[in-house]
């Protein structure tokens, strides 16, 4: 697939509302709420506070990786699973939101091993 992963697929409609406080769905259960939201143009991403999840870490998710929002439920749905959110890169709000080597290791460990696009098996 050639989409870029710092933008929302065509057909997530991610327009409709603030989706900070949307409770974040991976493949396999909650993984925390969405803290604050980009959706420039290929430079879309979420950042999930995961709360007590993981000892309260936030992680960056590049938009691509949104499958579905649902604003009746303030739901986003990502295809990735916890485990694999669990172990992204760290990430710190005034060291890495504007930092290209650090987006560069998301979309190494988030696209490692599977296409982007498709979810893990």
């Amino acid at each position: 697939m050639t989409e870029n992963i710092w933008a929302y697929r065509v057909d997530v409609d991610y327009l409709a509302a603030d989706l900070t406080g949307y409770r974040v769905e991976a493949l396999d259960g909650s993984i925390g709420k969405v803290d604050k939201h980009s959706d420039e143009v290929t430079d879309a991403y979420l950042v999930v506070d995961t709360g007590v999840w993981i000892l309260g870490k936030e992680v960056l998710l590049p938009a691509g990786l949104v499958t579905r929002i649902d604003h009746t439920a303030a739901v986003v749905h990502v295809d990735r699973s916890k485990e694999r959110i669990k172990a992204a890169p760290e990430f710190h709000r005034g060291e890495h939101l504007g930092d290209a080597g650090h987006r560069e290791s998301l979309v190494t460990h988030y696209l490692s091993g599977m296409p982007f696009g498709v979810p893990p098996a």
